[in-house]
């Protein structure tokens, strides 16, 4: 199945929910969104509906009206965008070598750290748990 990118306003409503950490309205969430920009109540009711049929976002009712949150971690997302990237390669050994040449020492040492976990009996093979220097969950 391939992976698709957020749109603009599913970008933004994912990455104010992930800051967030709890559940919110579709109300708390245009009363957020209104303070940078103009968007209607129906709109992001829409964007958040498309969210949970497309299996990112999990509701619970709340009365009259939902109570959206993540089902997964910003992390997460962006480990399975990279995936979806680097199964464009007809050479995935390739991409990965040059994806790690032009690395940065900090990412460097990032992904070293989470080789070495490879390695390391941790009980769990949860891609979304959290992980050292891990942040936006």
């Amino acid at each position: 199945m391939r992976m698709r990118r957020f749109g603009e306003l599913e970008a933004v409503i994912m990455d104010r929910l992930w800051q967030r950490g709890s559940p919110a309205l579709v109300r708390d969430m245009v009363e957020d969104l209104q303070r940078d920009r103009t968007v209607a109540y129906t709109t992001v009711m829409t964007v958040m509906e498309n969210l949970h049929r497309k299996g990112w976002l999990r509701r619970e009712r709340d009365g009259r009206a939902w109570r959206y949150e993540p089902t997964g971690s910003r992390s997460g997302y962006t480990a399975a965008l990279m995936d979806e990237a680097l199964s464009t390669s007809q050479d995935r050994r390739s991409a990965l070598t040059h994806f790690v040449l032009q690395m940065n020492p900090r990412d460097a040492a990032a992904l070293r750290e989470a080789l070495d976990l490879l390695g390391q009996p941790s009980g769990s093979t949860d891609p979304d748990r959290q992980l050292p220097g891990d942040a936006g969950r």
